[in-house]
């Protein structure tokens, strides 16, 4: 499904910290827009946030560089990042509220 983007991939992201409460996913959402993104993004039970975003490598490093940093009122800790193949799965960059 993939054979038309060789070149795009896939991010998955866990943040810890102080995420969730400080419009992280909101943050997220609009860089991802302004990047150029495709995905989602979700707070998890474990306090955590979690982002899962497909586009070039530059558009994915650009908004890592982003998600390291969060809104002024977050206070990121940590951050584990995993690279791998795109699926072609998504059409936008979504808030998703099942977390």
């Amino acid at each position: 499904m993939n054979e038309s983007k060789p070149n795009i991939e896939r991010l998955s992201v866990i943040i810890g910290g102080y995420v969730q409460g400080v419009g992280f996913r909101y943050f997220v959402l609009n860089r991802a827009a302004e990047i150029g993104v495709t995905g989602w993004v979700r707070n998890r039970m474990s306090g955590q946030v979690e982002v899962i975003a497909e586009g070039k490598r530059e558009q994915l490093e650009k908004l890592l560089g982003q998600l390291r940093v969060g809104p002024r009122s977050a206070q990121v800790e940590n951050i584990e990042a995993n690279w791998g193949q795109a699926t072609g799965e998504f059409h936008s960059f979504n808030v998703r509220m099942d977390g």
